[in-house]
């Protein structure tokens, strides 16, 4: 991970530099001068010792921490600082982003910025920037580029994301595979967990396909993330047509995978797939009665335009993800495997099955879904529409007859 500058970046008295740029750091010119580093909202003592001249000190942990940073010359304190981010400039760094993480970590992100009152710099790329720079104003959204281009010198920085190894404790507070992604940045910011939707910014609101439809996503960036039944997609789509939905598939790969797997677009669905803008898909997921996808982004984005998903996902437990009620897992099988902290991850590895690796039951999490499963759970959905529409018609009818 790049670490920042090399030497803090502010001064205090008598030649001491201090900034919280990649933990609490600090420098002094004098040997013999103690340090002494407290969590102030655990009272825990960080470090407490005599050192070099000009060494710089900096604190193990990396995440959000209170510190209180002092410096003594014998009995004398030469220089107590109360880390208070109010009205500073704040870096965020994290791995690169996917889709699906900036849905779930931009919430726990402005949380913070709210919190602190402070200005918070966020890296990202300009193909997402176009989602969130109308419904995030306050934060400062910038290709890696632009931001080093604006020269700021920062009060603080801090890496977050699922950083691995997973049991790694510098950089975050717990193991995030037994917590979920939203509540996993939260830890790290400081800021209280729970599930946080953003808003999403629509473009066109105006309905572009006139019947009903379903959208669908089947890639993914893993194969353990796939549908693996290779009955499932086929089976479903025609079931959905039977319904009378038109299904829409909305991947941006029409086929993605290695040397090993080929994924492609299923059969009878709508090809929407190919090099379109994500508001592009935002405004398509907007009239769809409903979203069919995998732990992927864009199932997370359909859940924050506050369309009910369908999400067939056997590679992480339920709690991992934000909550739908219709959540499609086996729990018959080999199943959450992320969630298991006796495993760490190979983030590049495209076709590793953790834990069944050279079996022949290599993916069975999701293989052992079948199309009848998740076409029950359509059918749920389907009826609680039904009964919504009922209900809210009702209500309207009460209304009117009141006035």
């Amino acid at each position: 991970m790049e670490e920042g500058p090399a030497e803090p970046v502010f001064s205090g008295p008598e030649g001491i530099r201090f900034d919280f740029n990649y933990g609490c750091r600090v420098q002094v010119p004098v040997s013999g001068w103690r340090v002494k580093m407290v969590d102030t909202d655990t009272f825990t003592v960080l470090f407490n010792e005599h050192v070099d001249a000009n060494s710089v000190i900096a604190s193990m942990r990396k995440y959000y921490v209170r510190f209180l940073v002092e410096v003594f010359d014998g009995a004398r304190r030469v220089f107590s600082h109360t880390f208070d981010p109010a009205g500073k400039q704040i870096r965020l760094r994290m791995p690169p982003w996917a889709l699906g993480d900036t849905v779930a970590w931009l919430p726990a992100i402005d949380a913070f910025r709210d919190k602190h009152r402070c200005e918070v710099h966020v890296p990202m790329g300009e193909h997402l920037q176009v989602l969130y720079q109308e419904v995030y104003p306050h934060l400062q959204l910038a290709t890696e580029a632009q931001l080093a281009k604006q020269n700021v010198t920062y009060y603080a920085t801090y890496y977050f994301g699922w950083i691995t190894p997973f049991f790694e404790r510098d950089h975050q507070p717990t193991d995030p595979r037994i917590s979920s992604m939203q509540d996993t940045v939260a830890y790290q910011l400081g800021v209280s967990p729970g599930e946080r939707k953003p808003p999403l910014r629509v473009a066109d609101t105006e309905r572009q396909v006139a019947e009903r439809y379903v959208c669908i996503a089947t890639q993914a960036s893993r194969q353990r993330k796939y549908w693996n039944n290779p009955d499932g997609w086929p089976v479903l789509i025609d079931y959905l047509k039977s319904l009378g939905y038109r299904v829409l598939c909305i991947d941006r790969y029409w086929q993605y995978g290695d040397d090993e797997f080929t994924n492609t677009m299923p059969q009878g669905a709508e090809d929407f797939t190919g090099d379109r803008s994500l508001q592009d898909r935002v405004d398509m997921l907007f009239h769809a009665d409903f979203f069919i996808g995998l732990g992927s982004g864009l199932s997370w984005l359909a859940w924050a335009l506050d369309v009910p998903v369908v999400m067939i996902n056997g590679f992480t437990h339920p709690l991992t993800e934000f909550h739908t009620p219709y959540r499609v897992i086996n729990f018959h099988v080999c199943n959450s495997c992320l969630n298991d902290t006796g495993i760490e991850f190979i983030p590049d590895d495209f076709g590793r099955c953790p834990r069944l690796e050279d079996s022949p039951k290599r993916f069975q999490c999701t293989a052992s879904i079948t199309p009848q499963f998740v076409m029950q759970v359509v059918d749920r959905l389907i009826r609680d529409q039904s009964r919504a529409r009922v209900a809210s018609a009702i209500d309207c009818d009460e209304s009117v007859s009141q006035i």
